[in-house]
């Protein structure tokens, strides 16, 4: 499977996406607190998350040495 930086931060935003719609959708928190707290957490998680995954798959496929 090849994925390219455009189609994997796509899929990153893909499921932000999913996951503040279902939050706004199940009333759980107030549209603002979902809007200005958890979504901008969901992302800065994401793409540390990524950004470190990415490094330790070129040290692993050993590119990164």
């Amino acid at each position: 499977m090849q994925f390219s930086l455009p189609v994997s931060l796509g899929g990153l935003l893909a499921i932000v996406a999913v996951g503040t719609a279902a939050l706004v959708g199940s009333g759980m928190m107030a549209l603002e607190t979902t809007l200005m707290m958890v979504t901008p957490s969901m992302l800065a998680f994401g793409l540390i998350a990524f950004a470190l995954g990415m490094k330790y798959g070129e040290f692993r496929s050993g590119s990164g040495r």
